[in-house]
């Protein structure tokens, strides 16, 4: 059985935030409406278009297994319409800029008028402060939320990471708060506000981070390789290139064939407890029982140089014998593995977590599937819908509209042309 089937969701989001929360909860099974403008549609539909006439990857790979309606929520009919919708589902999800709901008549006070138990869930690019009126994108979220100041190496400029920790990192935030109101509604039969801030989001995951700053503050950061270096702290967490970001020591290191291959290397850390295995394993027995190494604190002012060796070994072997050798040995380390090699790693196709998906107009192609696994609910990707395609089976089946109705909705330019898949 599908975890969230049942529960109706408005969604009247776009871009990446809010269409991956509400994606995530349609894996899970709720029935996601999603409400376009007529005849244009979410704007990354023609974003980055790599097949002519075709919805382009970046809004397929966001908007999996729900429903699309044209709805014109300025024409009277279609505010009609969107009241009936808000009367009828369980969550309205949006990522609008400030305000804008409310400028459409549909704010807050309104919408609990309309349903009391409506939930409704919001993505920002603040929360309340002296931010909250400006808009926020991806890179703008990781620079206010402290991870672009983190990033990089000491001697170059703060830097982003191509992981999407602001918008989908947020999106993700925001599907848990949805879904924690939906259990409390449960208890109280009533409805609540969510909000998601994107800066809020960047931060929590760079709790380790803030961590840092807080112990900074009574001395210096050992485990990070510039105090081995003799390089004085500032004030703020530093920039820490590839170190580990915990108490055990780890980098990057070149393996066999980097000076052709940009991914032929791996993650190599130095545990502690595996410190023996390590030595020995790369010609360096004498350092167990050396004073200068055996010992991590003796250790910490020699981590650069501990690595150097260690890289002198990792480019004799390709990244994946490097983890063969190395984890009979408890040893973590982990290959740098690049989109390609992701794309094509069979196990990943086996689980469910890359899925090749089919789509009318172009064709099959790949896309993430559900990243949360659930025994009992497993979660199957659906395509993405065509602009307006579920318009008339939404009216419908979920509003009930019928005969004449039906035709005088059709006919009072609130909704888009009724179309099915394949339709030109």
């Amino acid at each position: 059985m599908e975890a969230l089937k049942g529960v109706k969701i408005l969604d009247f989001t776009h871009v990446q935030s809010g269409p991956t929360c509400t994606q995530l909860l349609a894996w899970f099974g709720a029935d996601v409406i999603k409400v376009e403008r007529p005849g244009v549609g979410d704007a990354t539909r023609k974003q980055l278009v790599d097949v002519p006439g075709a919805d382009s990857l970046y809004f397929t790979m966001l908007n999996h297994n729900k429903r699309s309606i044209e709805l014109n929520t300025k024409n009277e009919t279609g505010k009609e319409i969107l009241e009936r919708l808000i009367k009828t589902c369980d969550v309205m999800v949006e990522n609008f800029a400030p305000g804008a709901l409310d400028r459409m008549g549909f704010g807050w006070e309104r919408v609990q008028e309309l349903n009391p138990r409506m939930i409704m869930a919001s993505v920002k690019g603040f929360g309340p402060g002296p931010y909250e009126d400006c808009k926020v994108y991806e890179n703008v979220a990781q620079c206010t939320g402290g991870s672009a100041s983190t990033t990089g190496f000491l001697d170059g400029p703060p830097t982003v990471t191509g992981a999407q920790i602001g918008d989908s990192g947020t999106g993700l935030h925001l599907a848990l708060g949805i879904v924690t109101a939906l259990f409390q509604r449960e208890q109280t039969g009533r409805g609540q506000k969510v909000l998601a801030s994107m800066q809020d989001g960047v931060l929590n995951l760079c709790r380790v981070k803030l961590r840092d700053q807080q112990r900074l503050e009574r001395g210096p950061l050992t485990e990070y390789s510039q105090h081995g270096q003799g390089i004085e702290f500032g004030d703020a967490t530093p920039r820490a290139g590839n170190d580990s970001g915990g108490g055990q020591p780890g980098w990057i290191l070149k393996c066999k064939g980097w000076e052709t291959d940009p991914n032929a290397y791996v993650y190599f850390i130095t545990q502690a407890a595996v410190w023996g295995n390590i030595c020995d394993l790369i010609g360096q027995p004498d350092w167990k029982d050396d004073p200068a190494y055996a010992k991590p604190d003796a250790r910490l002012d020699k981590i650069p140089q501990i690595f150097d060796r260690i890289e002198e070994w990792t480019k004799t072997k390709t990244k994946f014998e490097v983890m063969d050798a190395c984890n009979p040995l408890d040893i973590p380390c982990g290959p740098i593995l690049s989109m390609k090699e992701l794309s094509q790693e069979q196990s990943l196709r086996e689980t469910g977590t890359i899925v090749e998906v089919d789509h009318p107009e172009r064709g099959p192609y790949l896309t993430v599937g559900c990243p949360v696994k659930l025994s009992d609910s497993p979660a199957e990707v659906k395509r993405s819908p065509l602009l307006g395609e579920h318009t008339a089976e939404i009216l419908q089946e979920v509003l009930g509209y019928s005969g004449d109705d039906f035709d005088k909705v059709v006919a009072s330019g609130a909704v888009g042309e009724i179309k099915t898949a394949g339709s030109d």
